[in-house]
C-alpha cells in the first residue's frame, strides 16, 4: 500500500501532464469535427437557444427544428437553410477556437504561461457549455405523449445531448487543475 501511495504522490506532475494531453485530445477531436456538416448541424440547438451565442446565427430558435438533418443523412433543403443561417461558418470558427484552446493547454507541458491561458480557457468554455443545461430544451428527455406518456421526462432526465453536456463538469475541473499547476510554476519562477 505504501508503494502505491508513494507512486501516486511522486507521479502527480506526470498525471497533470497526462491531464493536459487528455484535454488536448478531446479539444482537438471535438474541434476538428466542427468542420463536418453533421457536427455543425448537431450544435444548432445549443447555439440557437443560448443567450450567449444565438447572435452568431441569422435565424432565431425554434425555427431550426424544421431543418434538422439526422446524423449521417443530408437533406438538400436543410443544408441550404443552414448555409443562410451561418451554421457552417460559425462551426468552423468555433472548431478553430476549440483546437486552439487544446493546443494552449497542451503547451502547458513546456510553458506555464501558455498552459495557464489554456487551462483558464478550458474552464470558461466549460461554463458556457454547461449553461446549455439551462437554455437548451433538447438536453432533457421530451414528453412524447401518446396513450402512455413517458413518466420520466424533463428535468432531471437527460437526453443523449444532455449527457454529453454534463460531462463538461469534468473539463471544468480539469481546466482549473492545469491552470493551478501552471500558476504554481509561474510563482516558483518569479522567486
Amino acid at each position: 500500500m505504501n508503494n502505491l501511495l508513494r507512486f501516486l504522490a511522486n507521479g502527480q506532475r506526470g498525471f497533470i501532464h497526462a491531464l493536459r494531453i487528455s484535454i488536448f485530445v478531446v479539444m482537438a477531436w471535438i474541434g476538428g469535427l466542427k468542420a463536418f456538416q453533421y457536427e455543425a448541424d448537431g450544435i444548432v440547438p445549443f447555439v440557437a437557444n443560448s443567450p450567449l451565442m444565438q447572435f452568431f446565427y441569422a435565424k432565431e430558435a425554434p425555427e431550426y427544428q424544421a431543418y434538422k438533418n439526422p446524423e449521417g443523412k443530408t437533406v438538400a433543403k436543410n443544408i441550404e437553410w443552414h448555409k443562410t443561417n451561418g451554421t457552417y461558418a460559425f462551426s468552423y470558427g468555433l472548431g478553430a477556437v476549440i483546437v486552439a484552446i487544446g493546443l494552449l493547454t497542451l503547451a502547458g507541458i513546456w510553458s506555464a504561461k501558455l498552459g495557464l491561458v489554456g487551462g483558464l480557457l478550458t474552464f470558461l468554455m466549460s461554463i458556457v457549455t454547461l449553461s446549455f443545461l439551462i437554455t437548451t430544451p433538447e438536453v432533457y428527455v421530451p414528453d412524447l405523449g401518446g396513450d402512455f406518456p413517458t413518466p420520466h421526462h424533463g428535468f432531471p432526465y437527460l437526453s443523449g445531448a444532455g449527457r454529453l453536456v454534463l460531462k463538461d463538469v469534468i473539463m471544468l475541473a480539469a481546466g482549473m487543475i492545469v491552470a493551478a499547476d501552471s500558476a504554481t510554476s509561474i510563482q516558483k519562477n518569479q522567486k
